[in-house]
């Protein structure tokens, strides 16, 4: 389904290479359940876009982090770029989004040489990367902004959390993958979406 690739890698996944551990405590709510839950919303996210609206009124489908984070661990599958591991989100209220993601530094260090000055020349293995941001989204549009970033609870320049999102976000049809400071569209008729304390309201 061509949702999935755009939702995941445009607005999602933007933060899937970016949660805190008080955060990840909730794992109990992860389950195939919810999983197969957020899947049957998907599809009437995907169907909403497929059928014209009556008048003006407009179509919200609300979905939970339990949901989204099922998603991501059981049917995500090759949604989820490869070298980007136990990845899980959390809306923190007023369009705040937060994301954790265990990430492989070695494949992207290794891209090119590195100068004593670069932080990745320093950083190796698969380590966890967290990121907090605020997302925006009006008309059809959103942007993001980063607050915070972090590899294993170090602080990290913008430029290193871009450079792994760059990376890891690369598709055929965009080899240069995402730039976070890019307002971008949203897919599937999406006209907006509404993040709240645990929760997200997708409206179209």
């Amino acid at each position: 389904m061509r949702f999935h690739h755009l939702i995941f890698r445009r607005t999602l996944a933007a933060l899937l290479v970016a949660v805190t551990a008080a955060q990840l405590s909730a794992q109990a709510g992860i389950t195939k359940a919810e999983a197969s839950r957020f899947a049957t919303k998907l599809a009437t996210i995907q169907k909403n876009s497929e059928v014209p609206r009556k008048g003006t009124a407009l179509r919200s489908t609300q979905v939970s982090d339990n949901e989204v984070n099922s998603y991501l661990k059981f049917l995500a599958g090759s949604q989820v770029p490869v070298g980007i591991v136990d990845p899980a989100l959390h809306g923190a209220g007023s369009g705040r989004v937060t994301g954790r993601a265990v990430v492989d530094l070695d494949a992207v260090r290794t891209q090119k040489k590195r100068g004593w000055t670069d932080p990745l020349g320093y950083l190796t293995g698969r380590l966890p990367v967290t990121a907090a941001g605020k997302l925006t989204t009006a008309n059809g549009v959103g942007r993001f902004q980063l607050e915070s970033a972090e590899i294993s609870g170090v602080t990290i320049p913008k430029s290193l959390l871009q450079e792994l999102l760059s990376y890891y976000s690369r598709t055929a049809e965009n080899p240069n993958g995402i730039n976070m400071d890019e307002p971008f569209a949203l897919p599937s008729a999406i006209v907006e979406i509404r993040i709240g304390q645990g929760s997200a309201v997708i409206v179209q």
